[in-house]
C-alpha cells in the first residue's frame, strides 16, 4: 500500500502489483526501465505477502544481475510497513546515496511502534507473546490490544488495558478493519501523546499478518523530514568492500556483502 504523500517533496510510489501473476518477461522489463530511470530500486514489501512474490523478487533480480535493486523486507505489520515505505519516499528527495538511503529502512524501523486491536488471537501466530496457553481463560467477544514492534506486548481490552508507548513525540496512523471499536483514537493515541492522528485505509496484507479481518490497525512515526535526515545523517557511513556503494550498518542492502573479518596476528604476550 502506498501512503498519500505528506509534503510536496515526498515522491510518488511505484506499487508493483500481481508481480507474481505477470509474465516474467513484463516483470523483467519494468525493474529494468525503473532501473534505467532512477538509477537504483529500493523495494519495501511486508512479510505477509505470498512467498511467490519474493520468489519473483529474488528471480528478477538475479536474472537481471543487478546491484541496483533492494529488497527489503523488515518484521513490521502492514502499516507500518507502508509508514516505513513513506519516510524512505521522504528522504529520496534530500542528498543521500542509493546505498544510504536503502540502508536508512533498518534504522528507521526501531523508531516504529506498531500493533493492532484484534476481536480474536486464535490465529496470531506472528507476536511471540505466549497467547496461546492463555486462550482458554479469555471470554468470547473479547477485544485484545496487541503490539507488534518493537516489543512484544498484549492485553485485553478494558478499563485497565494499556501498552507501552514511544518515549519520544510522533504522530499515530490507524487503519480500521471488520472491529467496531474506537479504542486506539479514544485511548490509545491520549495515552501516548500522540501530537497528531490521521486515519488510513487498511493494507490488503492485513488481514492474514494478524490472522483475523476483525481489527483496527495503528502505527506511531516521526513525520517530519528534518528529523529523519539528522538521524540518518548523525549515522556513521562506510563503503561497501565488495561493491563500493556508501551504506550505514553492518550488511550492503544492494549486494548483502558484510565487512571482511580482519584476523588479529599478534601473539599473546
Amino acid at each position: 500500500m502506498a501512503l498519500p504523500a505528506q509534503d510536496g517533496r515526498t515522491l510518488p510510489a511505484v506499487v508493483l502489483q500481481d508481480l507474481d501473476q505477470q509474465p516474467l518477461e513484463r516483470a523483467l522489463a519494468g525493474f529494468q526501465t525503473l532501473i534505467d530511470q532512477h538509477g537504483h530500486v529500493i523495494v519495501v514489501y511486508s512479510q505477509a505477502v505470498p512467498e511467490a512474490v519474493e520468489r519473483r523478487l529474488h528471480t528478477v533480480r538475479s536474472l537481471l544481475e543487478s546491484d541496483r535493486i533492494a529488497l527489503f523486507r523488515p518484521d513490521l505489520p502492514p502499516l507500518g510497513i507502508a509508514v516505513l515505505a513513506r519516510q524512505l519516499r521522504q528522504l529520496a528527495s534530500c542528498d543521500l546515496s542509493p546505498g544510504v538511503l536503502a540502508s536508512a529502512g533498518r534504522l528507521l524501523t526501531h523508531y516504529i511502534h506498531a500493533g493492532a486491536v484484534l476481536g480474536s488471537v486464535t490465529r496470531l501466530d506472528r507476536v511471540p507473546v505466549g497467547l496461546k496457553s492463555h486462550a482458554k481463560s479469555w471470554v468470547p467477544g473479547s477485544q485484545f490490544a496487541v503490539l507488534a514492534h518493537p516489543e512484544p506486548q498484549l492485553a485485553r481490552i478494558g478499563p485497565e488495558a494499556s501498552l507501552t508507548g514511544p518515549e519520544f513525540g510522533t504522530w499515530m496512523l490507524f487503519a480500521q478493519g471488520q472491529l467496531n471499536t474506537d479504542w486506539v483514537s479514544a485511548t490509545l493515541a491520549p495515552s501516548w501523546n500522540v501530537q497528531g492522528l490521521r486515519e488510513a485505509t487498511l493494507p490488503a496484507e492485513s488481514a492474514e499478518w494478524w490472522g483475523t479481518g476483525r481489527l483496527v490497525e495503528f502505527c506511531t512515526y516521526l513525520p517530519d523530514l528534518s528529523v529523519l535526515y539528522q538521524l540518518v545523517t548523525s549515522v556513521r557511513q562506510s563503503v561497501c568492500h565488495w561493491c563500493g556503494i556508501d551504506v550505514i550498518g553492518d550488511r550492503c542492502v544492494f549486494c548483502s556483502a558484510t565487512p571482511p573479518v580482519l584476523e588479529n596476528h599478534s601473539a599473546a604476550g
